[in-house]
């Protein structure tokens, strides 16, 4: 009955934003376009063969350090926040992680990232292959947050990011500094997302869904992006 409720209250609040979005008065530039489904369709199997889980999971600040935000437990104004999509290069000659040399490049590109967003991480290669927005996270490899704790604290400290979205899932004990900050911070991470090759670079509003439980585990979670 829980998830039934939350189910409901998940489509209200998205017919809301496009209620308002529809409303008299507002312009062209501000309207979006369509939505896109950045949740993983597919299915993981779970240990011991238990019933599957969704690919597409957050992690919250408490699965980092108890006591803080259970995914349940992010208020909801952390929930809905501007997105914004950044390219990881990932040819034999490029970088694995974000640096801050690339965020400057691409804030003197697109403009200043705005405050409080959140910021997704693709493949640079995923760009020119849609087809590897299908592609089974259990097939890929557990990652270190693909972005350099400098250029991660730089966002969370001068953008107020809130959030990073990547398409693989990611092995946060690596860095533990950076977890902690993370989690210290309220940021929260959503590991396994789909379809990040078919957003533009700004422009976009995520939705976060995770479940409304106290469990402070990573949690399946449903994501959305309006697109402008």
């Amino acid at each position: 009955m829980r998830i039934r409720s939350f189910i409901i209250a998940y489509a209200l609040v998205l017919t809301i934003l496009l209620f308002a979005d529809r409303r008299p008065g507002s312009t062209q530039q501000d309207r979006y376009s369509h939505v896109v489904d950045l949740t993983d369709g597919r299915k993981a199997t779970a240990p011991n063969d238990t019933a599957p889980e969704s690919r597409t999971r957050i992690i919250a600040p408490a699965t980092l350090i108890p006591g803080t935000w259970a995914a349940g437990q992010i208020p909801p104004e952390r929930l809905v926040a501007p997105l914004v999509v950044m390219d990881l290069n990932v040819a034999p000659e490029g970088s694995t992680q974000i640096s801050l040399d690339d965020i400057a490049a691409w804030e003197s590109h697109h403009g200043m990232i705005p405050q409080g967003a959140v910021v997704a991480i693709r493949r640079a290669d995923a760009r020119d292959d849609l087809s590897s927005a299908d592609r089974s996270t259990t097939d890929l490899p557990t990652t270190p947050l693909p972005i350099t704790r400098d250029a991660a604290m730089f966002l969370i400290e001068a953008r107020y990011t809130i959030a990073f979205a990547v398409e693989t899932p990611v092995n946060l004990t690596s860095d533990r500094t950076l977890a902690r900050q993370l989690a210290l911070h309220g940021n929260y991470v959503v590991e396994g997302t789909a379809r990040l090759a078919s957003l533009p670079a700004t422009g976009s509003l995520i939705i976060v869904a995770p479940a409304k439980n106290k469990k402070p585990s990573e949690a399946p979670v449903r994501i959305l992006a309006m697109v402008r």
